[in-house]
């Protein structure tokens, strides 16, 4: 298992850096944080730390959430906001952004909802209600359902047509601080305090016990952060950051770790795969962002 880390990019930014995305032509990187910044341009949107970001479809603009109550919207060549909703009573720990038809933002919030956001209207258009604090959520790959988890460690599916909760995925024996969707839609990727990574099947008829994987490797640390994992392009690996200051690559089918991968001198926050090369982009609350190339590991 090979510890070096690979031929790497450093970015010092000005502040803990909570969430990163590369775009869809991989030739742009978008990152957010403490500092209330969203780089690589500089402006000042948010007036709170900025918890996390995603690229929209033609990457022309970029939505977030923030620790100031709000989502937002923003034009990448101006910096500027062209939306901002305000609806959620507490800190907005995280927003996804829907695959297909209207380019909904789902939330999730410290005020127990789920929210639906829509371009076209200045107030939720759906919310829905939760007994604890949400910490993560995304849409299916329909856009039919939203996958909702916080503190009470269970990940809920919410039926967006019914607005209603579809059933519950149990298996967590802490709270999930992050979630990813697989390039295929079919399984949810998540990421626990319990220092477990989990693979859950989110197909319509799968069987009643949807945990398929469980992953160890990369543990939580006292500062509890929303840690978020994602899936390599092809969904043959998957990668989380860790309170050792590392980054872990899986391999899906064997659950054998292929990289633990260092150079962070803190809590590795998040994770993101480029999406045409062998590149992992990792960012940290030692305020830097790492990119380096994963070379092919022989098993």
């Amino acid at each position: 298992m090979p510890l070096q880390h690979f031929n790497f990019i450093m970015f010092r930014l000005s502040g803990e850096i909570f969430s990163c995305e590369f775009d869809r032509s991989g030739e742009n990187i978008a990152s957010a944080g403490f500092d209330r910044q969203i780089l690589l341009w500089n402006t000042y949107g948010h007036t709170n730390a900025v918890m996390e970001i995603h690229w929209s479809r033609d990457s022309s603009q970029i939505f977030s959430c923030s620790a100031d109550k709000s989502v937002g919207i923003f034009d990448v060549k101006t910096g500027e906001r062209t939306r901002r909703w305000r609806g959620h009573t507490g800190i907005v720990n995280s927003c996804q952004v829907a695959r297909r038809g209207p380019e909904l933002v789902v939330s999730g919030s410290d005020d127990c909802t789920v929210k639906i956001w829509d371009n076209r209207t200045k107030e939720a258009v759906s919310t829905f209600e939760n007994d604890y604090q949400v910490t993560s959520v995304s849409f299916s790959d329909a856009g039919d359902m939203i996958y909702s988890a916080g503190l009470d460690n269970d990940i809920k599916v919410w039926d967006v047509r019914k607005n209603q909760l579809a059933y519950t995925m149990k298996g967590h024996m802490d709270t999930v601080s992050g979630m990813s969707l697989s390039p295929d839609g079919n399984n949810l990727l998540t990421n626990s305090m319990d220092n477990t990574v989990r693979i859950w099947d989110v197909k319509p008829f799968a069987a009643a016990d949807r945990c398929l994987k469980i992953f160890e490797g990369a543990p939580h640390g006292y500062e509890k952060n929303l840690s978020r994992p994602c899936w390599a392009t092809d969904g043959s690996q998957i990668a989380c950051g860790s309170a050792d200051r590392s980054v872990v690559i899986w391999e899906v089918e064997s659950r054998k770790i292929l990289y633990k991968l260092p150079g962070h001198k803190g809590c590795v926050n998040d994770v993101d795969w480029h999406p045409k090369e062998p590149i992992i982009m990792s960012a940290s609350t030692d305020k830097t962002l790492f990119l380096g190339e994963v070379k092919p590991t022989k098993l």
